[in-house]
């Protein structure tokens, strides 16, 4: 085997169950290493380390598969390797017919994503090593899930800087380009070649059901109360009764005003509506995105509580933000006259130049990844700012704030700050209800940090008294 030789002088990041090797940590290399082939890597005294594939073309020269010799990832390697993935995700997923199977360095497969949608699987190789090994891969898979076919969806630009093009298509069988499947007990149609990365998001399952408990108990706030009413054979039944002391029939009384923001197929938005929310509003900037919440919200029989909305996020926040101060303005007499003397009374004549003012007794903000590098991170800051500022400030009193970021090097309490910081100038109190990462079947491989992704949190939104 090729030996790639290790600089004494390295952080010892391998030793502690980091999969990868930067250019950097390289010394030399022992023999003549094939582009995407194994490589035994070992320190600068000659000890073995482990095994893994190596790329001259990529800043992570070596992507480690195994921690014991290995001599070639032939189909036999990957039926094992996929076997411990379905047991995984059997085990903490069961029952479950969609998941992330394969989760590249968690599960020791580094450079390959593969997405379960019920018996059609979704392919993404990314890097050099995995891309020579596409043909032991499929046939592995094929075997361990017996799947009606295997889509690739390489059509990522981090395959560029291993030097590899882009690419999609039908790999095995037969593929549909939608596909349903269910989770937590909803439907979800999937749209296998033009969805976003491998056409779903499952990283955030568990937390889309974590909000279950804002939905409901807001009937109080409309003066809705339970009064006890005798029937006819003289039980009686508790029922729910307005301020005109009128009988309320409709069956979502008690449930929540939702905000989705970057909504995608529309997942939130069916939580919601799941758990009984009254009203949502489904938001995203994508056309196409919004026709596929509106199928999935079709489909699970929810579209009298749903309006839909085709706008960006961040505009649509500030307008409603602008629409409630004018409100608030014309009621409270604040602001001031043609000379900039503090008017008595507010010019209600005037029309109001914004069309927003509304609010909401949940509001979520599920954004794509504001910082994709290091250097990006100060500018995704005042992005998650932002929406979370303006987006607090649409959160009635007592009510909650949804957020979340998939930016990994936004970190855990650079993203906190930069939302106290959002507080702090909104005025808000915020109390965190619920902290979490990604789902069960996204593991984290401990001291990789590069897997800890996805921050999720729940806060009540209070106003400063």
């Amino acid at each position: 085997m090729v030996s790639v030789i290790l600089e004494r002088s390295r952080k010892k990041r391998l030793e502690q169950g980091h999969p990868w090797v930067y250019a950097s940590e390289v010394a030399s290399v022992e023999g003549e290493a094939q582009p995407g082939g194994l490589v035994e890597v070992r320190n600068h005294q000659g000890r073995y380390l482990g095994t893994g594939y190596y790329n001259p073309a990529s800043q992570i020269r070596v992507r480690m598969v195994s921690a014991s010799p290995l001599t070639v990832m032939d189909t036999a390697f990957f039926t094992e390797r996929f076997g411990n993935c379905l047991q995984h995700r059997e085990r903490f997923l069961p029952g479950a017919d969609a998941y992330r199977l394969v989760y590249g360095e968690a599960d020791f497969l580094p450079g390959l994503i593969v997405d379960r949608f019920a018996d059609v699987l979704v392919v993404q190789i990314l890097t050099l090593g995995m891309d020579k090994c596409r043909a032991e891969i499929v046939e592995a898979l094929a075997a361990v899930l017996q799947p009606r076919g295997i889509y690739e969806r390489s059509d990522v630009s981090v395959r560029e800087l291993e030097g590899l093009e882009q690419r999609t298509g039908v790999l095995y069988g037969e593929v549909p380009r939608h596909v349903t499947v269910e989770e937590n007990g909803l439907k979800v149609i999937v749209d296998i070649e033009e969805g976003q990365k491998t056409g779903y998001f499952f990283d955030q399952r568990e937390n889309r059901a974590a909000i279950e408990p804002l939905i409901k108990g807001w009937g109080a706030r409309s003066g809705i109360t339970l009064q006890e009413v005798a029937a006819e054979d003289g039980t009686l039944h508790q029922v729910p009764v307005n301020k005109s002391g009128k009988q309320v029939t409709f069956p979502y009384w008690d449930g929540a005003t939702v905000l989705e923001c970057f909504s995608h197929t529309g997942s939130f938005t069916l939580h919601a509506c799941k758990y009984g929310a009254k009203k949502v509003t489904c938001l995203d900037v994508s056309a196409h995105a919004i026709e596929s919440a509106k199928a999935n919200v079709e489909l699970n029989g929810f579209s009298d509580r749903v309006e839909f909305v085709v706008d960006d996020a961040f505009a649509y926040l500030r307008n409603q933000v602008k629409g409630l101060e004018e409100r608030t303005e014309r009621a409270t007499g604040e602001g001031a006259d043609a000379a900039g003397k503090p008017a008595a009374k507010a010019d209600t004549s005037k029309p109001m130049t914004a069309g927003g003012g509304r609010t909401w007794d949940v509001v979520i903000l599920d954004p794509p990844a504001f910082a994709k590098t290091k250097s990006a991170v100060a500018g995704a800051c005042r992005g998650y700012k932002d929406i979370n500022l303006h987006g607090m400030k649409l959160v009635n009193e007592g009510g909650y704030l949804v957020t979340a970021s998939c930016s990994y090097h936004m970190q855990p309490q650079l993203f906190l700050d930069t939302i106290q910081e959002a507080a702090k100038d909104a005025g808000k109190v915020l109390r965190l209800i619920e902290w979490r990462a990604a789902g069960k079947d996204h593991p984290q491989i401990l001291g990789v940090d590069e897997g800890h992704y996805l921050k999720f949190a729940i806060f009540e939104v209070r106003s400063k008294k």
